[in-house]
């Protein structure tokens, strides 16, 4: 019987490896880029990394990513000027584009729209609004010399927060342990396509059972929130802590998924919107990746046309 169990236990072990070295050479994990937090608590990447990006069970986004010597994924440097003109993309996963190559990235794409134009795309998945305000107000130095910000902003994720901190379970990621696991691709691969998910959620099913008895009481007195009167407040003091140039920032978004109750307070304030609503609603083919919510080439395409219209060089 022992032999037995030796036996299978060697060939699980042989199937493992194999599985390895086959996702290996096929690429089918994708490279995590190191992160970290600078001097100015501003979370980013670790510079001068490069890699692949890989989403779907069957490898069905496969891009490049090239992090900077700023620590954002870009097809150049970000080098300030007073006799250039600039454009800087302030967003999220959206903006900082690891579903294409970065050399097709949408500010690769303005800049074949309009010619001597640098655009800088300041980007870090994950970002919400207070993240995108803190840091351009920590390098105020370098935003100075840039003639228009565009802010991408999504109302109903980036404004949960009136503050901004450094979010401790992003910075998790980057404990030893984690780094540890992702060195193994057969492991990467199989959370990526949900394979873990299950004994994930049983375990969360778990713990919450058990402390379901203490949360139960306070669950019941929770009030209603008005999340659109939330948000809102959130955005005034977010403007308020670290400021907002209306005369070079504008607001990218989608006015068919933004309450009504915040495109008025930004109009009726003053606030530039760049809306490319109308464009995907018009587009011809889709505009999202099949199997994820980001922008395809398409999509990006369509949003790199829309800002570029707006920008007055």
């Amino acid at each position: 019987m022992l032999k037995l169990f030796l036996k299978i236990g060697a060939y699980i072990i042989l199937i493992l490896l194999v599985l390895e070295v086959l996702i290996r050479i096929f690429h089918l994990a994708k490279d995590t880029p190191q992160r970290f937090i600078d001097k100015a608590k501003v979370e980013k990447w670790v510079p001068n990394q490069k890699g692949i990006s890989v989403t779907g069970n069957r490898k069905q986004n496969h891009a490049h990513y090239r992090i900077n010597n700023m620590g954002f994924n870009s097809f150049q440097e970000f080098e300030p000027t007073k006799a250039q003109f600039e454009l800087a993309l302030v967003g999220d996963s959206f903006i900082q584009g690891f579903h294409q190559d970065y050399n097709n990235s949408i500010g690769k794409k303005i800049e074949n729209e309009i010619p001597n134009i640098k655009v800088y795309e300041y980007a870090y998945a994950g970002y919400d609004f207070a993240d995108q305000l803190h840091l351009i107000h920590v390098y105020k130095k370098d935003f100075d010399l840039i003639d228009q910000v565009v802010i991408y902003i999504d109302f109903n994720t980036d404004l949960f927060r009136n503050e901004y901190a450094v979010i401790q379970d992003r910075v998790a990621l980057q404990s030893p342990l984690n780094n540890l696991l992702k060195k193994c691709k057969l492991l990467v691969y199989a959370k990526s396509i949900g394979l873990l998910d299950p004994p994930k959620k049983l375990l969360i099913k778990l713990l919450n059972r058990f402390s379901e008895k203490q949360t139960l009481t306070s669950e019941k007195n929770t009030k209603k929130i008005d999340k659109t009167s939330l948000y809102i407040n959130n955005f005034k003091k977010l403007v308020q802590l670290y400021g907002f140039d209306k005369q070079r920032f504008s607001l990218l978004l989608n006015t068919n998924t933004t309450p009504k109750p915040f495109l008025n307070y930004l109009t009726n304030n003053h606030y530039e919107v760049i809306d490319f609503y109308q464009s995907f609603k018009k587009a011809s083919t889709p505009t999202y990746l099949i199997y994820d919510q980001h922008w395809n080439n398409y999509g990006r395409t369509l949003i790199a046309k829309q800002i570029s219209n707006s920008i007055v060089p």
